[in-house]
C-alpha cells in the first residue's frame, strides 16, 4: 500500500495527516477552514486517494498558516507514499470544465519542485477565504511533494469555480500520473535512473 503520514506541530498549527494513494476517494478532512476542506474533498474524490486530515490552527488570525501548513504536510505525505516513483506513469494532465471555467492542470513527478500558475481570480475573497491562498497552498504542496505543477486558466469568471476546477483538475492529473504502468512496473520513469 502506498501510504504517507505526517505529524506536524508548530506554534501556528497542529496537523495530523494520512494519505493513501491506492484508495477509493474516501476522506475525513477537518482543517478549521471550510473552503479548504471542500477543495481537498474534491481533490481527493477525483484522485481516488484516501485522505485523513485533522488541523487546528491560528484561524483567529486568518487562514494563511493553516492553508500553507496543510499544503506542506500533504506534499510531504505524498512524497513519502510515492517513494522512488518506481513503476508510475509520472506525468498527468487534464483539461477540466467547471461550468463557465475551463482549466488546464498538468504535473510531473520529476523530483524538481516548480509551480506554473497562470490563473487570475476576479475576487479577493471566496466567502471568508482569501483567494490568493490558493496559490500559497499550491506552492507549499508542490515544493514539499517535489513535483512540477502547472495551471492555466483558459476561460472563466467565478472565483469559486476557478478554484474548484484547479483542485479537481489536480486530482485527475494526479490519478493519471500515479497510475502504475504495468509493462514497466519495476522501472524508474527517467533516463537518469533516479527521480
Amino acid at each position: 500500500m502506498r501510504k504517507g503520514t505526517v505529524e506536524r506541530k508548530t506554534a501556528e498549527t497542529n496537523i495530523s495527516l494520512e494519505v493513501e494513494i491506492d484508495g477509493t476517494g474516501k476522506y475525513q478532512i477537518d482543517t478549521g477552514c471550510g473552503f479548504l476542506d471542500h477543495m481537498l474533498e474534491l481533490f481527493t474524490k477525483q484522485a481516488k486517494f484516501n485522505l485523513t486530515i485533522k488541523c487546528t490552527g491560528d484561524t483567529k488570525v486568518d487562514f494563511h498558516h493553516t492553508v500553507e501548513d496543510v499544503g506542506i504536510s500533504l506534499g510531504q505525505a505524498l512524497k513519502e507514499a510515492v517513494s522512488d516513483c518506481r513503476g508510475i506513469s509520472r506525468y498527468g494532465h487534464t483539461i477540466l470544465p467547471m461550468d463557465e471555467v475551463l482549466m488546464i492542470a498538468a504535473l510531473d513527478f520529476s523530483g524538481r519542485a516548480a509551480l506554473g500558475f497562470d490563473v487570475k481570480f476576479n475576487s479577493e475573497k471566496i466567502g471568508n477565504f482569501d483567494s490568493e491562498l490558493v496559490k500559497e497552498f499550491m506552492l507549499a504542496f508542490s515544493r514539499n511533494a517535489n513535483l512540477t505543477l502547472h495551471f492555466k486558466l483558459l476561460s472563466g469568471e467565478n472565483s469559486h469555480h476557478i478554484s474548484e476546477s484547479m483542485f479537481k483538475g489536480m486530482g485527475r492529473a494526479m490519478r493519471m500520473a500515479l497510475a502504475f504502468d504495468e509493462k514497466f512496473y519495476n522501472e524508474i520513469p527517467s533516463t537518469k535512473g533516479i527521480i
